[in-house]
Formats: C-alpha cells, sequence, structure tokens
C-alpha cells in the first residue's frame, strides 16, 4: 500500500512537472519559483508519507493539500503578472505561507 501511494505521487509530480513545463507563464529556470514549488511538491511528499504510516488521516492530508493548492494557485497568478517570474516579496509571502502549511504537517 504504501508504495503505491508513493509511485502515486511520484507519477502526480511528473505529470504536474510537465503540465507547468507547457504552460508559457511558467518559467521552469526561474529560481525564486522553483524554490517556492519545489517546497511544495516537498510537503506534498511529507503529507502522502503520513498519511501512509497512520500518522495523519486522508481527511487532515486533504486539507492541508487544499491549502498548499491554494499557495500554487497564488504563486501562479502573482507569475502571470509578472511575465511568469514572481519577486522576492511574493516569494516570502508564499514562504511564510508554506511555514505554516508545514507546522501543521509537522504537528499531526
Amino acid at each position: 500500500m504504501k508504495a503505491h501511494l508513493i509511485l502515486t505521487a511520484v507519477v502526480l509530480a511528473a505529470f504536474a512537472a510537465n503540465a507547468m513545463a507547457d504552460d508559457p507563464a511558467f518559467d521552469a529556470t526561474h529560481p525564486r519559483r522553483a524554490e517556492v514549488n519545489g517546497r511544495l511538491a516537498n510537503q506534498n511528499a511529507r503529507i502522502n508519507a503520513k498519511e501512509a504510516s497512520g500518522q495523519m488521516t486522508q481527511a487532515q492530508g486533504n486539507k492541508i493539500k487544499a491549502q498548499d493548492h491554494q499557495i500554487r494557485q497564488e504563486e501562479r497568478a502573482m507569475a502571470s503578472q509578472n511575465g511568469g517570474h514572481i519577486t522576492k516579496q511574493e516569494q516570502r509571502t508564499l514562504n511564510q505561507q508554506e511555514n505554516h502549511t508545514s507546522q501543521e504537517i509537522k504537528n499531526k
């Protein structure tokens, strides 16, 4: 079961990466965007691992994943207004939101 969840997470991450690469508003080489999106992917993997180990219920995981999804949507909206980039201040704002979500993952 655990291997199935990990495989599913890897497939979904690959699909998301392909979708972002096809999006002209996504500049995959922009370091601020890559850092924010890398953290989101890491948090998703942490949630999946906690769900698989029984430390977190699927409902709890889904709630936190919804928060991460909101952060990702906000990041994409910010980038679409800046030619595919986010500003340093936008990165700080998104990182603060990710820090809050990371604490929620840690505390479950």
